[in-house]
C-alpha cells in the first residue's frame, strides 16, 4: 500500500464514516417523510443530514489538499535530488580521495562513511554483517590514521569548508 494512502487513512475513514451516515439519515428521512412524523423530527434529522454532506466535502477538500501538497513536495525532491546530484558525487569523490591519502582500508573506508551519516556503531556492524566490536576497531583505525579525535570531527573535517562562514551566515540571517 502506498504511503500516501496510508497516512489518508483516518481521512478516508472519515469521509467513509459521513457517507455512511448521509445514506442512513438519507434513508430514514424518506421513511420518516412518507410517515408523515412531525415537522421537527424532521427538521433535525435534515440538519444531521447537511452536517453529514459538508462533513464529506470538507474532508474531501482536505485530502485533496493534502495529495495535492505531496505531489509538490514530491516535484521540489526530484528536484533539489537532480541538482545536487553533481555535487554529491564531487563530495562523495573528495571524501574517497581523502580516504585514500589517509591510506585507509577499503573496510576502513567503508565505516568512515557509514560514520559521516551518522549510523550507529550497531547499524554499521549489521549492514556490514560484521561484529560490532570489529565496526569498533575499524572506526578507532580511521580515526587514528586521519589525526582526528572522534566522530564529530570526522564530519567537520568534510563538512566545514562547505559551510558558509561564521560572519556570512551572520550576515544572511539578518538579512
Amino acid at each position: 500500500m502506498s504511503d500516501d494512502i496510508r497516512n489518508n487513512r483516518p481521512t478516508i475513514a472519515a469521509i467513509t464514516l459521513f457517507g455512511v451516515v448521509v445514506v442512513l439519515i438519507g434513508w430514514d428521512l424518506y421513511i420518516d417523510f412518507s410517515e408523515g412524523v412531525g415537522f421537527w423530527h424532521i427538521a433535525v434529522e435534515s440538519v444531521i443530514f447537511v452536517v453529514a454532506v459538508i462533513g464529506i466535502v470538507l474532508m474531501w477538500r482536505q485530502l485533496d489538499r493534502v495529495r495535492s501538497d505531496l505531489v509538490e513536495a514530491r516535484v521540489e525532491a526530484a528536484q533539489w535530488k537532480q541538482e545536487s546530484a553533481a555535487l554529491l558525487e564531487g563530495l562523495g569523490a573528495a571524501i574517497e580521495r581523502q580516504f585514500g591519502r589517509w591510506d585507509l582500508s577499503a573496510a576502513e573506508a567503508d565505516v568512515g562513511l557509514f560514520l559521516l551519516k551518522g549510523m550507529s556503531h550497531k547499524e554499521i556492524a549489521s549492514l556490514r554483517n560484521t561484529s560490532e566490536r570489529t565496526v569498533r576497531e575499524q572506526a578507532r583505525a580511521v580515526y587514528r590514521k586521519s589525526g582526528l579525535p572522534g566522530r564529530s570531527a570526522l564530519s567537520a573535517f568534510f563538512l566545514e569548508d562547505l559551510l558558509l562562514p561564521h560572519e556570512d551566515l551572520e550576515r544572511s540571517a539578518t538579512g
